[in-house]
């Protein structure tokens, strides 16, 4: 029967008319308000708005309804999410808009679970303080303070990120700003390059600025797209900022610097390398505002001179212990500047100060303001000479660590009047020192007082080795550990005498010298009283098996450690010697040696042998039948070094490998 159905707007159009284009106005009926019409029985239309029309048909454009709503809804619904729950990380996850919008919040937008009052859509007033946020607080592992009436969300800053390379890009920092907050909080970022397409920008550093603020330590690290505006953005949204690392950041300039100075009075680090932007204004304002700083560290910096840098010395007199300085236009200034006020200061590093003379490294001796200095490092300085290292000596001390690297007018006399005058002097590097002779070594040996116990020595040139009519020397009994490595003057003469100056050696290290001998190396281990215990002589290409039966019997109950790499004349007869007397060696190294399958069986034989690390690298005459005996030697190797030996099969090297599961085979 067809229905009546009186049609007063409240149900659908009925776009099945019975005109045949229900648009034409002229077959409009005017209607009364109570006129009864016929119409065919129709369904309800499934088609709900909106609509687009598009001549006499129209379309349902199907849209997202929540995208519909502006940012400003969007806004006060994601600052009303559980400040540390996983709610806003998925939200994030939708899509880049949602991401960029929770990114944009600072953690003071972000309404709290406690005692909170926020907006609702209609502009009214909501307390917060119900059964449901009185659960979410409880739930809540971090504290909510009230401050001025907004919100804030504190943290303690644990997770610690590093974004390498085509890691590094805003989504990233944005993902990070917007869920570390879940997790305890972001304490150290840290940015190593950038993606070439879509690299970190001033955007992705702000993000962290605002959603971050338990940020103590930013590294940026050859980042060239950061100016300024990020730096300020760090500045002002993370005043607990410790640590600050800038290294290759161009765009960044004094500038940046002083929004640090203003609003991160908390800074106790500052490395600052190869940012030609950043001068004298910047390091003066972190010295003036920041009187917590510890440690510093400016290198490859061309505008940086004296002003900046006595500015940072003398305002942290008595906090500042770690000066590093570095390819720098500084002069003596300088120098003077860190010897009087640097009371507090216990490492230095000068590297490539060209323009310091002899002068600068003599008035910060004289100053004797650097009462607690223990470590110094200086390289590629011409200032050093030998006036310079006197008054150095006299100057420091407590000094316990001096490191001197090409350092070309350094001579003996200097280094002797040192070694008096340096009491407390634990251990002395000396490296490209190419005026410094045998005389000069045996000389500081003899004058180094009770304390020195180590000596090395790298690439010093100007030592040759020759029978010297020396004076009787006083023996040097405090010394531990010998290293001479790459001295190609230091001979079998040298290391006896320096045997008979040292007895209580223990350990020793003369990579490189390949001018040893069995004869020149014997009467320095038989001079040994304290017994051995890592000994390091590769590349020593003259040794033979009568030192190593010399080093088992001698110190066979003490040595840890012996490296015999490159050393061809040595033959399985080492082997059983170390396997009978060796007790406690730990790591032996033979590669390149001329051992074979029968040195092998007898390390895996012995009983008392207890090998972690095994190196047979380039050994040329160990083969198959070694597999079964390593398996068996394996069974406490951590490390096993295979490479290069030819004889050995792959599959053979498989079957180990899948053997001896827990160590670590190189093939």
């Amino acid at each position: 029967m067809p229905a009546l159905v009186n049609y007063s707007g409240d149900e659908d159009f009925y776009p099945g008319s019975m005109y045949s284009n229900p648009m034409d106005s002229s077959l409009v009926l005017s209607l009364g308000s109570h006129v009864d019409v016929y119409c065919p029985p129709r369904k309800r239309s499934r088609i709900s708005a909106p609509f687009v029309f598009r001549g006499d048909k129209f379309e349902q454009k199907k849209l997202p309804s929540i995208d519909v709503l502006p940012e400003e809804c969007l806004f006060e619904i994601f600052r009303r999410l559980p400040p540390a729950g996983q709610e806003r990380s998925a939200c994030a996850g939708v899509s880049k808009r949602w991401l960029t919008l929770l990114s944009s919040m600072r953690s003071t937008e972000i309404c709290g679970s406690r005692n909170t009052e926020s907006l609702n859509l209609d502009g009214g007033l909501v307390s917060s303080n119900t059964d449901e946020s009185s659960k979410l607080d409880k739930e809540s592992p971090l504290p909510v303070s009230i401050d001025n009436e907004e919100p804030y969300l504190e943290s303690d800053g644990h997770l610690t990120r590093c974004l390498e390379g085509k890691k590094a890009t805003d989504i990233r920092l944005a993902a990070i700003a917007v869920g570390a907050s879940s997790r305890g909080g972001l304490g150290k970022l840290l940015i190593r390059g950038s993606n070439s397409t879509r690299g970190v920008t001033n955007f992705g550093l702000s993000a962290i600025a605002r959603g971050c603020p338990s940020v103590r330590v930013l590294s940026l690290w050859n980042v060239n797209s950061i100016s300024d505006e990020g730096i300020s953005e760090i500045a002002n949204g993370c005043h607990m900022l410790e640590k600050l690392d800038l290294c290759q950041c161009p765009q960044i300039s004094d500038k940046g610097l002083l929004a640090i100075a203003e609003n991160c009075p908390n800074l106790t680090s500052l490395t600052i390398e190869s940012c030609p932007n950043i001068g004298n204004e910047g390091l003066q304002a972190l010295g003036k505002r920041c009187p917590n700083l510890q440690s510093i560290s400016i290198k490859d910096c061309p505008l940086v001179g004296d002003q900046g840098i006595a500015s940072l010395l003398s305002s942290a007199t008595y906090v500042m212990t770690k000066v590093k300085l570095h390819s720098l236009s500084i002069t003596d200034v300088s120098l003077a500047v860190l010897g009087h006020y640097g009371k507090a200061i216990t490492d230095i590093v000068l590297t490539g100060l060209q323009n310091v003379s002899e002068r600068g490294f003599w008035v910060m001796g004289n100053a004797h303001g650097l009462q607690k200095l223990k470590s110094i490092t200086i390289t590629s300085c011409r200032g050093v000479t030998d006036l310079g290292l006197e008054a150095v000596g006299k100057g420091f001390p407590n000094l316990k660590q001096l490191c001197l690297r090409k350092c070309s007018f350094l001579s003996d006399n200097g280094l002797v009047a040192f070694a008096k005058t340096a009491a407390s002097l634990e251990s002395l590097q000396l490296e490209e020192c190419n005026r410094i002779t045998q005389c000069g070594v045996l000389g500081a040996l003899a004058n180094c007082g009770a304390k020195l116990k180590a000596l090395s020595l790298v690439k010093c040139m100007g030592i040759k080795d020759m029978v010297l009519d020396l004076p009787m020397l006083s023996a040097c009994n405090s010394l531990r550990s010998l290293a001479i490595r790459n001295c190609p003057g230091f001979g079998s003469s040298s290391l006896a005498m320096v045997g008979k100056l040292c007895p209580q050696l223990q350990n020793i290290d003369l990579g490189g010298l390949c001018g040893i001998t069995d004869a020149g190396l014997l009467p320095l281990l038989e001079s040994c009283e304290a017994g051995l215990v890592k000994l390091n002589v590769s590349g020593c290409v003259n040794l033979t098996d009568a030192v190593v039966k010399a080093i088992a019997r001698l110190h066979g109950g003490s040595l840890q450690l012996l490296n015999l790499d490159c050393c061809r004349k040595i033959t399985d007869a080492s082997l059983v010697a170390i396997a009978e007397d060796c007790s406690l060696l730990h790591d032996l190294d033979v590669s390149k040696s001329a051992i074979t399958d029968f040195g092998v069986a007898a390390l895996s034989s012995a009983k008392q042998l207890d090998l972690q690390i095994l190196s047979l690298s380039g050994c040329y005459n160990v083969t198959d039948k070694s597999i079964p005996l390593l398996g068996k030697l394996g069974q406490n190797l951590v490390g096993l070094n295979l490479q290069q030996c030819k004889s050995i099969s792959s599959s053979s090297i498989e079957l180990l490998v899948e053997h001896l599961w827990r160590c670590d085979i190189l093939s």
